[in-house]
């Protein structure tokens, strides 16, 4: 087994990807776009196209055998460390959607530890990006086997990364932790942009410091509590899940990083008619007053 050489994981993602999808193994989702504002915040919502809705989910049928035990080759991308690998993401609604797995085999609603933040932190020094965590069903987790997942930036047409970077540009952190405020359920924020130019080895055992300081400010403990995990080089925001969906409509880490996918016109006008900002305060944990 041998690690990636560093600075070659994009050029393996494209290369990989362009092969996935000449040999069927990779399924794009095609969808249509439309951005919703609410509250200096341009959410981007996707609508699976209908016809391709039918087919996919043919193609997703559930299974009960394990999708990364053994996973599949046609799908590898890279060794990323001693106990992670990187794969592509078999179904993709955004292009070059990575997921980040163990090697063996440990559960999605288990706390994080150093090797998953170091498998990260590898992954992120590579390319400008997101990585997110979805702990558990309730937090949009579809697999039990231990994954992170990486997509590339930016998302949607406003001036930050991502959507969400409207939000967290507004936020004085006091410290290195503390509220994004202006969001309208319970949320923890970290400045993570020092540790993006530390050794990745390094910088896991600060972040896993940063994660459970986190969980025990928002009083969240997995794997009891649900929650979502999102991470760029800049920041790692941590938002407490309270259900799974809003009337039909799933959410994930993505829809707090500003993105949310609709399967039809009524779920998309459900989201315009009530405003994506409080799709995702109806899914988190209300403030404590």
């Amino acid at each position: 087994m041998e690690r990636h050489t560093s600075g070659t994981l994009w050029d393996k993602v494209t290369a990989r990807t362009e092969s996935a999808i000449g040999c069927g193994k990779l399924h794009r989702i095609p969808t249509r776009t439309e951005t919703i504002e609410q509250d200096g915040i341009e959410f981007v919502v996707r609508l699976v196209d209908s016809i391709e809705r039918k087919r996919i989910a043919r193609l997703m049928q559930p299974s009960e055998a394990n999708p990364f035990m053994p996973y599949d080759d046609d799908l590898y991308v890279a060794d990323v460390s001693d106990t992670h690998v990187c794969l592509l993401n078999k179904f993709n609604v955004v292009e070059h959607h990575l997921l980040i797995v163990t090697r063996e085999f440990e559960s999605q609603d288990s706390l994080l530890t150093a090797a998953d933040f170091e498998a990260m932190w590898l992954c992120l020094t590579e390319f400008d990006s997101l990585v997110f965590y979805n702990s558990g069903t309730i937090a949009g987790a579809s697999q039990p086997h231990k994954h992170l997942q990486q997509v590339t930036v930016p998302i949607g047409a406003g001036p930050g990364r991502l959507p969400m970077d409207a939000a967290i540009a507004r936020t004085n952190l006091q410290n290195r932790i503390g509220p994004v405020p202006t969001l309208p359920f319970l949320n923890a924020l970290a400045e993570t942009s020092d540790l993006a130019v530390a050794r990745p080895t390094d910088a896991a055992v600060f972040t896993l410091e940063l994660y459970r300081e986190m969980l025990a400010r928002l009083g969240c403990s997995p794997p009891s509590d649900s929650y979502n995990l999102l991470a760029t080089r800049d920041w790692m925001l941590l938002v407490p899940r309270s259900v799974e969906k809003y009337r039909s409509i799933s959410v994930n880490s993505l829809g707090f990083a500003g993105s949310l996918l609709v399967r039809d016109e009524d779920e998309l006008g459900l989201v315009r008619d009530v405003g994506p900002l409080n799709v995702l305060k109806e899914v988190a944990v209300a403030h404590q007053h």
